[in-house]
């Protein structure tokens, strides 16, 4: 129960002495979250990549549930879009197909940039708003940075023009989106002090 107590991790504080029950319910609606996160999805003239909701999705995700099972949930969205569910955002490629395609490199950062969000939001050390800001924007530059990695391997593009493809247009609406999951982190915080 200490140990509950002292947790980082909002998932292991708002119902004391529960099970893998409400795991495996956490996992499941974290999943669903991100694929309805993943179906807002806008086209971006001058790159194949559009502006979607699920980094949005992972960051929460892993904010909220922490590295372990953030990544759990990354890593089961990502067979389940492979396996030819419709999770993936509604603008690329069917399923495992998807893995080959422009937005591949995203993707595939989201195990990782789950796992290092959820471990930097479950440290000890420092202010707990300073560390989840930290781990949004440790999440944000592995997504965007193997995002663009994978457009200048896959299309051939030199770096300064896969950043310009895949990074630049998306920075002001990564801000808006680490500013909204601080907020939604902070507003569930707030009420589960309340109870």
């Amino acid at each position: 129960m200490a140990q509950l107590a002292q947790s980082r991790v909002l998932a292991d504080r708002l119902i004391p002495g529960e099970g893998v029950a409400w795991d495996a319910t956490r996992i499941a609606a974290a999943n669903l979250l991100l694929v309805l996160c993943s179906w807002i999805a806008l086209p971006l003239p001058g790159t194949p990549v559009p502006i979607t909701g699920q980094t949005f999705g992972v960051l929460l995700v892993a904010a909220l549930l922490g590295s372990r099972r953030g990544a759990l949930v990354m890593v089961l969205y990502l067979m389940e879009g492979a396996g030819g569910l419709p999770v993936f955002q509604p603008l690329g490629m069917p399923a495992a197909a998807r893995f080959f395609g422009p937005t591949a490199g995203y993707l595939l950062a989201f195990p990782i940039a789950a796992y290092v969000t959820g471990w930097i939001v479950e440290l000890r050390a420092g202010k707990s708003s300073l560390r989840l800001l930290g781990g949004l924007i440790a999440g944000e530059v592995i997504i965007l940075g193997e995002g663009c990695a994978w457009l200048a391997v896959a299309m051939g593009l030199s770096a300064s023009g896969a950043a310009a493809m895949g990074v630049v247009p998306f920075l002001p609406g990564e801000a808006i989106k680490v500013a909204l999951v601080m907020a939604a982190v902070s507003g569930v915080e707030v009420a589960r002090r309340k109870k």
